[in-house]
């Protein structure tokens, strides 16, 4: 789709940037989590000479909020959650904030060497968490930019093959879709989404 832009012009364009997909790649490199990170990410994975930037839209659920109960001594464990991290976002230039939920599903073991006759305790296991929503607010903003043909050109951090389909309406609405292959190491993109976009940006 490149011969379809012959002029000067910059492609407008919106990056839409998965923050579980982001976060994985910060904790396999190690690196802290945060605004700064975030957004020096989103910057490096625009094109200036040839993409405007009209906006970073970051999809993510604050930290769970409530009381659960312990797996084997049945006593209460209070998770306290927060927004501020989603919220220091939110006032950074060019950003918006999607914010889903998270909730509690259960408990899963963090060891599997207990001696003969140990008994597990609630140390041996950690939280499972499931996010939710968010994948239904990419796919609508997605949808809405593919109605209102306010960019160009969308690019993607995700890892998600449920975007399939909403990536394939951008398309077919004649927006030019780039998805974000996250620096090594990491897992490689998927090749479904790599199938229905237009280009994979590698980012070094």
């Amino acid at each position: 789709m490149r011969g379809l832009r012959l002029s000067n012009a910059k492609f407008r364009t919106a990056l839409l940037i998965d923050g579980g997909a982001l976060r994985v790649h910060a904790r396999i490199t190690e690196k802290p989590y945060s605004g700064d990170f975030v957004e020096d990410f989103a910057y490096k994975c625009i094109d200036e000479a040839r993409e405007h930037l009209l906006r970073i839209l970051y999809y993510d659920a604050p930290l769970f909020d409530g009381d659960v109960t312990r797996p084997i001594s049945r006593t209460t464990q209070t998770f306290t959650g927060g927004t501020g991290f989603l919220d220091d976002l939110a006032t950074r230039d060019r950003f918006a904030v999607r914010r889903g939920s998270l909730s509690f599903r259960g408990w899963k073991p963090n060891r599997w060497d207990w001696a003969e006759g140990e008994a597990p305790e609630d140390e041996d296991f950690d939280p499972i968490f499931e996010q939710k929503g968010v994948d239904m607010r990419i796919g609508l903003d997605i949808a809405s930019f593919a109605e209102r043909r306010t960019i160009d050109r969308l690019l993607l951090i995700s890892s998600d093959n449920d975007m399939v389909a909403a990536l394939k309406y951008a398309r077919r609405a004649g927006i030019e879709v780039g998805v974000v292959q996250l620096p090594e190491p990491s897992w490689p993109l998927s090749r479904l989404l790599q199938a229905h976009s237009d280009f994979v940006r590698e980012i070094g």
